[in-house]
C-alpha cells in the first residue's frame, strides 16, 4: 500500500479513507522502527496486514461508484501520468523533435519517433508540468497555434515516411489567450482535423487524463480513441460550462455530471473504442500495471491497423467518426 501512504489523498478520498491511511501509516512507522533494531513484531505485522485489507475493501466499494466530478478530480491529479510518462514506459529508442519550422516551439506539444514492438511509431502527445516552473514552460498543457503547427509537421513526416501515428490527449482546451487567437488558433485546429482526416497511415489517440474540447481534437483525429479508465472528454470543462449555464464557476459539479465526461459514457456513445483500466486509486497508484494494460492495447491496435491499405484507413477514419451521435430528421406537419 506504499501509494496509498506516499499519494496525497484527494478531498473525496479523504472523507472516506483518511483514518484508514493514517492508521495505516502509524503502523508501519511503528514497524520501521522495530526493523531497524532487528526485532520482529508478529502482533504489529498482523495488525497492519488487516488495515491493508480494510483499506483496499473500502477503497474498492468507493471507486464503484464515483461521480462525474470525482473523476474529474482524479483526471486532474497532480501525480498523474503524463504524456513523457507513456513515451518512456511503453516506447523504445524515443528520439524528441521540436519547432514548427515557423513561429517556435511550443512546450506544451512533446513529438517524436519511438519504437513499439520493434515498429518506428511517430508520437505526439499534450504534455502539462508538476510545478509552477514546468507549467509556465508546457503552458498548463494548453497549446497555442504553434503547438498544433508543430503537432501537424509530425504528422506530415509520418504520412511521408509511412509511420503509424500515436497520439496522447491531456488538455483542459487549446490556450484561450489573445495572441492566440490573432495567431490563428481556430484555423490551427481545424486545419488539423483536415489533414488528420487523409492521413494514410494508422492513427491511435489515446486520452490519458483531460480531453478538453477542440484542444483534444487538434490531435484526436484517429483510427481508434483509447480512453483511460479514470480519464475524461468533454466539449467544454465544467468550470466554463458552469460559468455559461449558470453564470457561476461553483456549479461545476452539476456541471460535470450533466457533461456525463466519463469513460463509460464516451464508450457507450462510440465516442471512444476501448477504456484503458487504471485499478483502484487511479493510474498514479498503478503506475506499472497501467502503462502495461495501454502497451498491449496499443500493440494489438497497430497490428489491425497494419493491416489496412491506405484507403482503407482514410474510410475507416471518416466512417469512426460518422457513427458518432444519432439524427433524427423530423417530417413537418
Amino acid at each position: 500500500m506504499k501509494n496509498w501512504l506516499d499519494v496525497e489523498l484527494l478531498e473525496f478520498e479523504k472523507k472516506n479513507l483518511e483514518k484508514q491511511v493514517n492508521d495505516l501509516k502509524k503502523v508501519s512507522q511503528q514497524l520501521f522502527l522495530k526493523k531497524e533494531d532487528g526485532k520482529k513484531d508478529d502482533k504489529r505485522e498482523k495488525k497492519r496486514n488487516d488495515l491493508v485489507t480494510q483499506l483496499n475493501k473500502k477503497a474498492k466499494t468507493l471507486y464503484k461508484n464515483l461521480d462525474n466530478w470525482q473523476i474529474t478530480e482524479i483526471a486532474r491529479h497532480p501525480k498523474r501520468l503524463y504524456a513523457l510518462d507513456y513515451i518512456e514506459g511503453i516506447f523504445e529508442n524515443f528520439e524528441e523533435l521540436h519547432g514548427d519550422r515557423l513561429t517556435g516551439d511550443d512546450g506544451s506539444i512533446i513529438g517524436g519517433i519511438g519504437f513499439l514492438g520493434g515498429q518506428s511509431v511517430v508520437i505526439v502527445g499534450q504534455q502539462k508540468g508538476r510545478n509552477l516552473e514546468e507549467n509556465v514552460k508546457r503552458n498548463f498543457g494548453m497549446p497555442n497555434p504553434s503547438g498544433y503547427r508543430k503537432a501537424l509537421r509530425f504528422f506530415q513526416l509520418a504520412n511521408q515516411f509511412k509511420k503509424p501515428i500515436v497520439t496522447f490527449i491531456d488538455t483542459p482546451g487549446a490556450f484561450p489567450g489573445k495572441l492566440a487567437e490573432e495567431m490563428g488558433q481556430g484555423e490551427a485546429i481545424a486545419k488539423n482535423l483536415k489533414e488528420m482526416m487523409d492521413l494514410k497511415v494508422p492513427v491511435i489517440s489515446v486520452v490519458i487524463g483531460e480531453g478538453g474540447s477542440g484542444g483534444a481534437l487538434g490531435i484526436g483525429v484517429a483510427n481508434e480513441v483509447m480512453m483511460l479508465e479514470y480519464a475524461i472528454y468533454s466539449v467544454i470543462s465544467p468550470e466554463s460550462c458552469a460559468s455559461i449555464l449558470w453564470r457561476d464557476a461553483n456549479k461545476k459539479k452539476e456541471a460535470a455530471v450533466s457533461l456525463k465526461n466519463d469513460a463509460k459514457t464516451a464508450l457507450k456513445f462510440k465516442i471512444i473504442d476501448e477504456i484503458i483500466q487504471e485499478g483502484v486509486g487511479g493510474c498514479h497508484r498503478n503506475q506499472d500495471f497501467v502503462i502495461e494494460n495501454l502497451k498491449q492495447s496499443l500493440s494489438k491496435s497497430l497490428k489491425k491497423l497494419n493491416k489496412m491499405s491506405e484507403n482503407q484507413l482514410i474510410t475507416h477514419r471518416i466512417h469512426r467518426f460518422e457513427k458518432i451521435g444519432k439524427v433524427k430528421i423530423l417530417k413537418q406537419s
